[in-house]
């Protein structure tokens, strides 16, 4: 079912990254099997290889010829100014107001600095970014980063490339609970398609990973599990998924209730 962010509209709930790949090739087959139509790019880690042979015009090239929508980062940036100053370069060279902005705070977790990360965005929001941050799951650093214009939230599941899933899943619940009209993305952590069918069925509009597949023993056929995994947490969602008994509730009664026979 077609569904509208950042003014685009989107049947896919699933964003790809794109480091770490064994080739260009696997990559194109990952996207294509994922059924991605968003797929992030760091445009720091192509900067630095601009040197090497193809790179980073045909790296590019190649994605885009995918039919994906880019969703430059700021990734590796630690201040607010230098986020800033990637993010407008970002604009200039692929022509989009979509930024997903990351400001790293911690170098063993990876996690953002929320004041550095809170500049930024309200620097680029009113600078005319359609701002996707990278943030973690405090609801009051969440509310602040709408407060200074981001329509989007990118709250973690776990720290970036761990793979440890939803660590805090009721602080995602939270998010969801209190922010109902906000456009919830999960970003980060996630290792299964486990992890992603539970980001689902807790609400989220969609989920963005990178080394669950881009490091899989089979990166083509993990996309396609996670894409089914996705559309099969959202479908769920839809369709209201069982609440928890403390009790055996039986599935059959035989009084009380009137049945055909």
């Amino acid at each position: 079912m077609a569904w509208t962010i950042g003014g685009v509209q989107l049947t896919s709930r699933f964003f790809l990254g794109t480091a770490g790949y064994p080739s260009p090739q696997v990559l194109q087959e990952a996207i294509a099997a994922s059924g991605a139509q968003v797929v992030t790019v760091g445009l720091k880690r192509q900067l630095a290889a601009a040197g090497a042979p193809g790179a980073p015009g045909d790296f590019y090239r190649m994605v885009r010829e995918t039919g994906a929508h880019l969703l430059p980062n700021t990734a590796g940036c630690r201040t607010a100014r230098e986020a800033v100053t990637l993010a407008r370069m970002a604009r200039e060279l692929f022509g989009t107001h979509w930024i997903k902005l990351e400001v790293v705070g911690d170098e063993h977790t990876l996690q953002p600095d929320p004041f550095e990360l809170l500049l930024a965005a309200g620097e680029l929001a009113r600078d005319g970014f359609e701002v996707f941050p990278y943030c973690t799951d405090d609801l009051v650093t969440c509310q602040r980063l709408l407060d200074a214009g981001c329509r989007i939230l990118m709250p973690w599941g776990a720290p970036i490339g761990s793979g440890q899933g939803l660590v805090n899943p009721g602080a995602l619940r939270t998010l969801r609970a209190r922010l109902p009209g906000v456009p919830l993305i999960v970003d980060a952590g996630i290792g299964s398609p486990r992890d992603a069918v539970q980001a689902m069925e807790l609400g989220f509009d969609a989920v963005l990973l990178n080394s669950a597949v881009a490091q899989a023993r089979e990166p083509v056929t993990m996309a396609r599990a996670f894409g089914l995994g996705i559309e099969a947490g959202r479908l769920a969602w839809e369709a209201g998924v069982m609440a928890r008994q403390d009790m055996a509730v039986p599935t059959t009664p035989v009084t009380g209730r009137p049945f055909l026979l």
